[in-house]
């Protein structure tokens, strides 16, 4: 299996031709919905997006929307596909994060975070399935990073990126032979989806790098626009590199993630914050 390389930032030849192209977004209203749509109806795409809780100053129409219901999903993708006469790509963007520690039993947090970030996804693609297949169109599903490194203390939202990869991948097995799919590999971007964790004294300050957001959005239109669908598809040199490891030589990632781990754990980071308390008294034991 060949690794994913970053998406040609800036570089226009050989898309395809995104006039009139029929789009949904879901979590359209947050910081990668609202980019990914402002770019796509810039370049003459006509988009509707899907929200939770859709803002006042939303560039594009956005419909509510909660992925988590199971009756609400297909009345609201149904209305979204009349208004744009069709549909021809879905960006599956919505998500969120949170702290979750592999070593407790999930509760709320972890339950939430995979219905919004796997079955909410499941839900929506679902009910695009036919028009999809009609357009012969494209599903792009913003996965992560830690889909194939994981990252300590969040464990539900790795499980979740990783879950969905599995299901993009049985999706292409399914539909591959009318619609594309890719998956994406943002790594850490500066939004509020890491508000929660940071909250609770989890950040990962130091251990994840941060990226451009316009940088996703790159990826993602290299992901939709492309001639041929590309499997995966990464956001950086960087994340291009680190997927190649994680893939191949993830005995070798795994010493990277936790050596860099344990130094975060060493100087204090985690002091006080009831969740890492296991982390924080196993590392203090080993000094």
């Amino acid at each position: 299996m060949s690794g994913a390389r970053p998406a040609p930032a800036g570089r226009p030849g050989g898309r395809r031709d995104t006039s009139g192209l029929r789009v949904i977004v879901t979590g359209a209203s947050g910081t990668f919905g609202r980019a990914i749509s402002t770019r796509l109806t810039g370049l003459g795409a006509h988009v509707v997006g899907l929200d939770v809780a859709p803002g006042p100053d939303d560039p594009v129409e956005v419909l509510a929307c909660d992925v988590t219901d199971d009756d609400a999903v297909p009345v609201a993708v149904g209305a979204a596909i009349e208004r744009l006469g069709g549909l021809d790509l879905l960006v599956n963007n919505a998500g969120i994060g949170g702290p979750a520690p592999a070593e407790q039993p999930p509760g709320d947090e972890v339950r939430r975070q995979l219905d919004i970030n796997l079955l909410g996804t499941w839900r929506v693609t679902a009910a695009c399935v036919d028009a999809l297949v009609e357009s012969r169109g494209r599903v792009v599903m913003l996965s992560s990073r830690m889909a194939v490194m994981q990252l300590p203390l969040a464990a539900a939202y790795g499980a979740s990126k990783r879950a969905l990869v599995a299901y993009a991948d049985a999706l292409r097995m399914e539909l591959g032979t009318h619609v594309g799919v890719t998956c994406v590999y943002p790594s850490a971007v500066r939004s509020p989806i890491h508000d929660s964790t940071a909250a609770a004294g989890l950040s990962l300050e130091g251990v994840s790098r941060y990226e451009p957001l316009d940088g996703v959005v790159d990826a993602v239109l290299h992901a939709a626009l492309s001639r041929r669908p590309r499997r995966d598809v990464t956001t950086t040199r960087r994340g291009a590199a680190e997927f190649f490891l994680a893939r191949h030589f993830p005995a070798l990632s795994d010493r990277i993630v936790a050596r860099t781990f344990a130094e975060r754990v060493r100087s204090g980071a985690f002091k006080g914050a009831e969740l890492a308390a296991g982390v924080v008294g196993r590392h203090a034991g080993r000094s």
